[in-house]
């Protein structure tokens, strides 16, 4: 018996994170751990969680497994949001325009600047000197 599950797929920065929701009990796993603890700083749950409240759904009635690697906890959480949004489109295409109306489902474009030569980060310069 298989058991059908929805997938998104959500970047920022340099974190990528693949969410599966599936009919369920309320369970949230994020890397074989429980959300709470994986995302434990002030707010960033209610912040992953704004696309389903956004559409209508309670977290209990589903089972949300999440794998996300590589960037920082901020990266991570929003791509987090990013994945279980376009997870809930695919799930039922209605809910679209109440994602794309939330800014749920454009991906944020704002990555490191390169260092440039002669700067000691991408835009600061070395402190001049008169004499």
């Amino acid at each position: 018996m298989s058991v059908q599950y929805f997938e998104g797929i959500g970047r920022r920065k340099e974190s990528t994170a693949r969410v599966r929701i599936m009919n369920g009990s309320g369970r949230f796993i994020v890397n074989e751990k429980a959300a709470e603890n994986y995302f434990p700083r002030t707010g960033d749950l209610e912040s992953i969680t704004a696309p389903l409240a956004a559409a209508g759904q309670d977290r209990v009635t589903f089972d949300i497994t999440v794998v996300v690697h590589g960037g920082g906890v901020t990266g991570q959480t929003d791509a987090v949001k990013l994945g279980l949004a376009r997870a809930l489109t695919k799930m039922n295409p209605d809910f679209g325009s109440v994602m794309r109306k939330g800014g749920f489902l454009t991906r944020d474009p704002r990555v490191k600047e390169r260092k440039k030569p002669g700067l000691k980060r991408a835009r600061k310069a070395p402190t001049y000197t008169k004499r």
